[in-house]
């Protein structure tokens, strides 16, 4: 039988068990499920008797680290470089972190003011390949800053390539961005972007699962992207190659219900490989941040129509554009050959030529008709292909 979740445990259980267990276990989240967050507590403390459904090593392990924890001293460590500790039954949580189910975050460390609950609410997630390319980093930082001035949220991973471009974007645009950590949000990773982290945590969020201190591990960069996913309300992958990180922040966001929308690149470039991948699958095809708002955004935030520029022809009635369409590429013809072509009166045809040499497109020749030299490329370019 499930313990309800309440929302007046104790904090420092939840903490402690940050701190014990890495993110996303999902067996330690049936747990917490089960026996609630201070009975998981205790028997780790107490460390009498095994809770089911792991080994006897990793129990060990286990109790090796709940020895090691010090909830408290995590706490004012976190109060002294201004990072908060919120947790399910909390008003900032974000309930669509909930839909992960038993792989849910014990809780979220939070660094920087804004609300994260309110900010998750119109956010998307905008991930991609750390060795991007120069063109994968404009089209990030583009569309990051597209999202920010339409009041869209920002979130991502902090890491180098699609990662930062994003960031930059949206604070280049003045916006509202969020950076999901693999490691304790006091800590700033990769070192390289420490000021950029900064910055973030400033203007906007920084938000991890782990402790003050821990180290990021390849399994907690895997692990972080499922918090990526659920946060938003839909992750755009710029660039990713079969084997890239983002996808698997892409696929849990399918898994969720959540949208995907890929951005398409080169054909012959490996970066673009794996959004490819998924745009053949179930993603979304996106080019700009107007058709990401049109996917994840409310009814009536609609892209604008997309078409080629208007060229004169496009003002012609269609009455006309037949008439021109029956002048011969090379030569002249006469009206009656031009009605038969057109489906037309003789009489019709040549009141039609008038208007169009009057515009530019025809010229008079004799007894016959034909087309001038600067209409006729665009004419037989739209009659014939070439």
């Amino acid at each position: 039988m499930s313990v309800e979740e309440d929302p007046g445990e104790r904090l420092l259980d939840r903490v402690f068990l940050t701190r014990v267990i890495e993110p996303g276990d999902e067996i330690a989240g049936r747990w917490v499920r089960e026996f609630g967050v201070e009975g998981v507590a205790r028997r780790l403390r107490e460390g009498e008797e095994a809770l089911p459904g792991v080994s006897d090593k990793r129990w060990a392990g286990l109790l090796a680290r709940a020895g090691r924890a010090e909830p408290g001293q995590d706490l004012a460590a976190a109060r002294a470089c201004g990072v908060r500790f919120i947790c399910p039954g909390h008003t900032e949580w974000p309930g669509q972190l909930d839909d992960l189910g038993d792989a849910r975050p014990l809780g979220l460390w939070v660094r920087g003011l804004p609300h994260l609950r309110m900010w998750a609410l119109r956010s998307v997630a905008v991930v991609g390949a750390r060795a991007c390319t120069e063109y994968g980093a404009h089209m990030a930082a583009t569309l990051a800053a597209g999202l920010a001035e339409r009041g869209w949220v920002v979130v991502s991973g902090g890491a180098y390539g699609v990662d930062g471009a994003a960031h930059r974007g949206a604070l280049g645009a003045g916006g509202a961005t969020v950076a999901v950590l693999a490691c304790g949000v006091d800590r700033p990773y990769p070192r390289g972007h420490t000021q950029l982290i900064t910055r973030i945590a400033e203007q906007g969020l920084v938000v991890g699962e782990l402790p003050p201190g821990e180290h990021p591990t390849p399994s907690r960069f895997v692990l972080r992207n499922r918090v990526i996913a659920a946060l938003t309300r839909g992750t755009l992958v710029v660039e990713a190659a079969y084997r890239s990180g983002s996808l698997v922040t892409a696929r849990a966001a399918q898994r969720l219900g959540r949208y995907t929308m890929g951005v398409p690149g080169p054909a012959t470039s490996g970066l673009s490989a794996g959004v490819h991948e998924l745009l053949r699958q179930d993603a979304v095809l996106v080019t700009d941040a107007a058709e990401v708002v049109e996917l994840v955004g409310d009814m009536g935030e609609l892209a604008p129509d997309r078409r080629g520029p208007v060229v004169p022809r496009d003002l012609l009635d269609a009455a006309a554009l037949r008439v021109l369409a029956a002048l011969p590429g090379r030569g002249a013809a006469t009206a009656d050959e031009i009605a038969r072509g057109a489906q037309t009166t003789p009489d019709d045809a040549i009141a039609r030529l008038y208007e169009l040499r009057a515009l530019g497109y025809v010229e008079r020749h004799g007894d016959g008709w034909k087309l001038t030299r600067q209409s006729m490329i665009s004419v037989r370019g739209g009659r014939h292909g070439c």
